[in-house]
Order: C-alpha cells, then sequence, then structure tokens
C-alpha cells in the first residue's frame, strides 16, 4: 500500500445511516479513452429498519460469475424495509467493469478483485475499489456474504464455506452460516492464495463471512439460481435480519473439508482434457481424473492425473482446452460432520 494514506475517492449516492430503501451508486472517479472525466458507477441498495445487525451481501466479485449477480439484483429490486431488522446492504456487482466485460477481471487495469485486498486508495481501479470495501463498507457489518462461483473456466457443486481461523468462536459463527445456507455442501475450505483475497480481508477484521461457489460454466440455470436464492434469506434469517425459519434442502447435506493443498490437481502439460469423472463422484486416492491429450500430434499416449485423496470431486475445469498451470480438479474429503472436525481442533 502507498506510504501516504488517503481518503478513497469513491463516493457514495445513499446515506448509510438512513432508514427505509434506497438504491444508489458506488462512484469512483475515471478517466479513459471514451469518458474524459468519467465515473465508475457500482449499483448499491441498502435496507434498514430499526436497531439490529448488518449484513453486507456482494456478488460479482468476479464478473463472470452470474448465480450471486443475478440473486442479488433481485433481491435488491425486492427487499422491503418492513422485511428486515437491522440493516442490509447489497453489492451485486463489486467489480463492476469486470461484470459488464463479462470478464473475471477488470478490463480498465486487469486487476482481479479478490486478490487485490486491502486495497490502495492511490491505486488503479481495482485496488481503489478494494480498499473501499475494506476501510468503508466491512467495518460497518457484523455479517458479510459473499457470493461465488465457478466462472468461465470452472465448474462446482454448489457449496457454502468458511475458512479455519485463529479465532475458534469466529470459526464457528461462520460455519454455523455456511451450514444455514443450506447448499447441497458445507464445506471448510483451504484457499491456495489467501493472502489477498476479501476473505481474509472481512475475516482480520474479526466479521463473521461466508463465502460460496455455485456453479460455473460462465452461466446460471434455474436449479443454481434456486440454491443461490433459498440460501441468501436462510442467511439473512439465521443472522435475525429477517423472520422466518431457515429453510433445509429436500436432500440431505453433504459436508466437506479441503485439509490442504493435495485437493487441488493442476495440469503440468498443454492439450486436450478428457474428464473420467462427474462432479459429485466419489474418489479414491490413485483414480485416474482425467487425461490430457497432446493436440500437436497423433499416436501420443495421453498423460493421467490421479487424485492424491479419497474425497468427492468438487470442481472441474470447464472448458475442454487446458494449458500448463490449469486447475483441472478439486478433490474435497467428506466428513461426518464439519462441527465435529472443528471440535477436534480446540
Amino acid at each position: 500500500m502507498s506510504a501516504t494514506l488517503r481518503s478513497s475517492p469513491i463516493s457514495a449516492t445513499v446515506d448509510f445511516d438512513a432508514q427505509g430503501v434506497q438504491h444508489g451508486f458506488l462512484k469512483l472517479p475515471i478517466s479513459i479513452d471514451t469518458s474524459a472525466w468519467g465515473a465508475v458507477m457500482i449499483p448499491i441498495t441498502v435496507v434498514a429498519n430499526g436497531e439490529g445487525p448488518t449484513a453486507l451481501l456482494t456478488g460479482g466479485n468476479h464478473g463472470d460469475e452470474y448465480e450471486g449477480i443475478t440473486s442479488l439484483l433481485k433481491l435488491a429490486s425486492t427487499l422491503r424495509a418492513e422485511d428486515v431488522r437491522g440493516r442490509v446492504i447489497i453489492v451485486p456487482m463489486m467489480n463492476l467493469p469486470a461484470a459488464e466485460a463479462g470478464k473475471r477481471t477488470s478490463p480498465l487495469d486487469g486487476g482481479n478483485l479478490n486478490r487485490s485486498f486491502p486495497g490502495d486508495p492511490n491505486g488503479g481501479v481495482t485496488s481503489q475499489i478494494a480498499d473501499y470495501f475494506n476501510r468503508v463498507l466491512v467495518p460497518m457489518c457484523d455479517v458479510a456474504l459473499d457470493l461465488h462461483s465457478g466462472g468461465r473456466t470452472l465448474d462446482i457443486v454448489p457449496f457454502a464455506a468458511a475458512h479455519r481461523l485463529d479465532d475458534i468462536g469466529q470459526e464457528r459463527a461462520s460455519l454455523a452460516g455456511a451450514v444455514a445456507f443450506g447448499a447441497p455442501y458445507a464445506m471448510m475450505m483451504f484457499e491456495l492464495d489467501a493472502t489477498k483475497l476479501y476473505d481474509t480481508a472481512v475475516e482480520s477484521q474479526g466479521k463473521t463471512f461466508v463465502t460460496t461457489e455455485l456453479g460455473g460454466g460462465g452461466t446460471s440455470t434455474p436449479a443454481s439460481l434456486a440454491v443461490t436464492e433459498r440460501g441468501v434469506r436462510n442467511f439473512l434469517v439465521h443472522y435475525g435480519l429477517v423472520e422466518g425459519e431457515v429453510e433445509t434442502p429436500a436432500e440431505p447435506m453433504i459436508y466437506v473439508d479441503m485439509p490442504d493443498a493435495s485437493c487441488y490437481v493442476q495440469s503440468e502439460h498443454s492439450g486436450l482434457l478428457e474428464l473420467t469423472v462427474s462432479l459429485g463422484e466419489m474418489v479414491k486416492q490413485g483414480d485416474v481424473l482425467a487425461r490430457v491429450h497432446d493436440m500437436s500430434r497423433t499416436g501420443a499416449e495421453p498423460v493421467e492425473y490421479r487424485a492424491r485423496r479419497d474425497g468427492v470431486l468438487i470442481a472441474r475445469r470447464f472448458p475442454a482446452k487446458v494449458g500448463m498451470g490449469d486447475t483441472i480438479a478439486v478433490v474435497a474429503e467428506v466428513v461426518e460432520s464439519l462441527e465435529r472436525d472443528q471440535t477436534q481442533r480446540q
């Protein structure tokens, strides 16, 4: 971060302390070829009613992950003040430039918002957005929900997740929210590069945080949206912002754990990807998960990639073409109960 920390250049057209329903923008000044005195106009909705906790609901951290964007746009149009006890802040598209471009990263500066925290008010557009969330919005909230899915390059079984934290009480509160979300899977998630994540920025401020992965392929489906919309409502009910009962899924929830980096299988070759197992399928250590075929010649044997642990295939690469370093598959361990796993840590 720059040595001199200035105020955020972003201004809000909503009053975060006002009651009722407000629709407005987070305005970030920009000067680009198409707009010399322009602004990035990030839509935001604030719904407030009396005393109570504050929930910060976000989507579009990556611009090609549509389950969260669509669900929060719908919620922002329908949530009424009388439905809420406390305050709900809704930002359907955190990285608006990326969402408008249908890309994971911003076309303005190439920034990956979820690798830009804590941000910098003196940095580029993406870093300035990260800084505003880190220094302005996150301190306002008690609980935060960030809706992700696989985007254009991954397909992922629907899950809500928490992370292992030094504060076991904070970890328990987040895990309870992940379970209450009510996706088909609930996970204790291991991140490959947690340092600059939004997740880490929120958790480092002591907030209760839940993240998700809810499908992928750069689209959404009726099924993935149903899981997402039910989960958002369950989240608000669980933390006391909306009255009602948490709606549980018809099928029993599957609890999974990602203990370490061995869950991730990454390609060391470029070529054509052949997956040999389906999402949600159980595998054993050593099972063939995928083959990569050399596209530059015929007669070459494909390279086999095998599971490094027993578990369930929770994520897979979506495009058939694969490059070196791409994640091919992710295998998570099925556990009897995430609560038991958490208790064993004490």
